[in-house]
């Protein structure tokens, strides 16, 4: 089984599905390319649609998906309006959202604590609206909390004071950023009902984690897509 969560909605052109991967998949960059192209495959088997990576940089590039890639582009969002291709949002604790509009259009977002502090859901939300978006929904996938997710004590100021609902502590008293809790304020500032799922990625060993197995780590994905 290549999801451990999928989901799949009507929408006005045909019907999206949302999924999310865990640990038996690695499809991250640093992974040996025959693992990732052996996950890559199970995706694209699994969807019926063709797989979209991008190289996410922690920033707040969105990326339009019109027609087949030539080079994986550097973003930390893809959106498209076509069916038959499936958006990949890579993690393995930054938190994947997953973005589909009752119109059809789709969106997947990386979202670590850069992309959360410089906006790129917004961003995203902004461009998938320019490509005719109505009535969007979230899907939040599995990313590090934040009773887990210790930070310096400026870092937290400085991120909280530019969402203030990234603010946490963790379990053992130190400060800490609840990336999770940041991205749902940010939809829910933009009018978009969110479902969560999933657990913590540093908790749960099912789920790729940095902050736990460190540059072994592997990466899980948030992936979207649309059929006819």
């Amino acid at each position: 089984m290549t999801f451990f969560f999928h989901e799949t909605v009507p929408v006005t052109t045909g019907t999206v599905s949302v999924a999310f991967t865990d640990r038996r998949l690695d499809l991250g960059d640093l992974a040996e390319p025959a693992v990732r192209e052996a996950g890559l495959g199970e995706v694209a088997a699994a969807s019926g649609a063709t797989p979209h990576l991008m190289h996410q940089v922690h920033g707040a590039h969105v990326h339009v998906v019109d027609g087949p890639a030539s080079a994986v582009p550097d973003a930390d969002a893809l959106v498209t309006a076509l069916s038959g291709e499936a958006l990949l949002a890579r993690a393995a604790d930054c938190v994947p959202v997953l973005l589909v509009a009752a119109s059809g259009e789709v969106g997947a977002v990386h979202a670590g604590r850069e992309g959360v502090r410089h906006g790129v859901v917004a961003a995203a939300l902004a461009l998938l609206h320019e490509l005719g978006a109505t009535d969007v929904r979230a899907w939040v996938g599995p990313h590090i909390c934040g009773r887990c997710y210790e930070v310096p004590a400026q870092l937290r100021d400085e991120v909280a004071a530019v969402v203030p609902a990234t603010r946490a502590t963790t379990s053992w008293g130190t400060p800490a950023l609840d990336l999770g809790a940041g991205v749902r304020a940010q939809l829910a500032a933009a009018g978009v009902p969110a479902v969560d799922v999933g657990g913590c990625t540093r908790e749960d060993e099912a789920l790729h984690s940095y902050r736990r197995d460190g540059a072994a780590a592997g990466r899980l994905a948030g992936v979207v897509w649309r059929t006819p």
